[in-house]
């Protein structure tokens, strides 16, 4: 049953995961490129000096890419779902129904892992090239909280998605919105390092509003 869901769901998103993958490896291999021109032209040691006289990560114009991606891929995923009795059906299956959405979700976490997984090794073999592995480090250490922010985005909007109130459904959206903010308020590099425990708990309270709008779905909960 398990092999089925995560057929299911990637028969239904296969095409929008293509293009998120295609848009993550141009968008990486234009900043990449640019950034290998640089130090062609100019030498690693501008790039040394911009890091640190900047403040720069170098891939900052990357930041709000996986935030984006995973909201889109929670609309594409979840929102067919709402189309005429997909949802009941899916909630009827011979299977726990909490198991189901679950790993409904679980499919989408993963999807966006490997997403984000590749791009931060292809883009950490590449800065090595160019700069110490410190720097490297502190700038990785800084996308940490924008692909957490993919996960932030993905949950939370998969929330909206299954709600059946509409008034909830714009509670959720002010929250994730208030969120969104908080995440991309400060340019600092490595600012969010200590909030990373915080906002994986933030996630997971969003996987909880899942379930609470399952629930309310189930109740036929509506405006």
């Amino acid at each position: 049953m398990k092999k089925m869901i995560f057929y299911k769901e990637w028969i239904k998103t296969r095409w929008y995961v293509l293009a998120a993958a295609a848009v993550l490896i141009s968008g990486t291999a234009y900043i990449l490129l640019g950034l290998g021109k640089a130090a062609q032209f100019k030498g690693n040691a501008f790039l040394w000096g911009y890091v640190i006289a900047h403040d720069s990560v170098l891939i900052e114009q990357l930041k709000y890419l996986p935030f984006i991606l995973g909201g889109l891929l929670a609309v594409v995923q979840m929102l067919p779902e709402l189309s005429g009795k997909r949802l009941k059906l899916t909630l009827h299956i011979p299977y726990p129904q909490w198991k189901t959405i679950l790993l409904m979700c679980l499919y989408g976490i993963a999807a966006l892992s490997l997403l984000f997984s590749v791009q931060a090794v292809a883009v950490s073999i590449a800065l090595n090239q160019w700069i110490a592995s410190e720097l490297v480090c502190r700038i990785m250490k800084t996308a940490a909280v924008w692909y957490l922010a993919g996960f932030v985005s993905y949950i939370w909007v998969a929330s909206v998605c299954l709600e059946p109130s509409w008034k909830m459904r714009t509670l959720l959206l002010v929250l994730l919105a208030g969120m969104a903010r908080l995440l991309f308020i400060s340019p600092v590099p490595e600012a969010y390092n200590g909030f990373l425990p915080w906002l994986a708990l933030y996630s997971a309270a969003g996987l909880c509003m899942v379930f609470h709008g399952i629930a309310r779905f189930k109740e036929g909960v509506q405006d």
